[in-house]
């Protein structure tokens, strides 16, 4: 199957997959995909192959309790890259993990 091939096919999905879900109009699918894939790479390669759709599950899951789920998987998507990117270093994180005591 070619790259164009491919990636109508995940276009048709994605398509399908938010129209069975009732989330036509929450995300915008094209940028969806290429933040969910850069994403997955950066957990699957700096942490943990399986921890990619984990934590992509995670982050939808989090963004879907936000009052703005579109804005807030791509912030969490963001903080969650430069964890990952960051994972096996020997130094400290440049950011402290989230707290959960720490929310309101």
């Amino acid at each position: 199957m070619s790259g164009s091939a491919d990636a109508n096919a995940l276009s048709e999905w994605v398509t399908a997959v938010s129209r069975e879900l009732g989330l036509e109009d929450a995300v915008e699918s094209a940028s969806t995909v290429d933040m969910v894939l850069d994403l997955t790479s950066d957990v699957a390669h700096g942490v943990s192959r399986p921890g990619a759709p984990v934590t992509a599950f995670l982050i939808g899951v989090a963004a879907g309790r936000a009052d703005d789920p579109a804005v807030a998987a791509r912030d969490y998507a963001g903080k969650i890259s430069k964890l990952a990117e960051g994972w096996g270093a020997d130094t400290e994180r440049a950011e402290p993990a989230n707290d959960q005591e720490q929310r309101g």
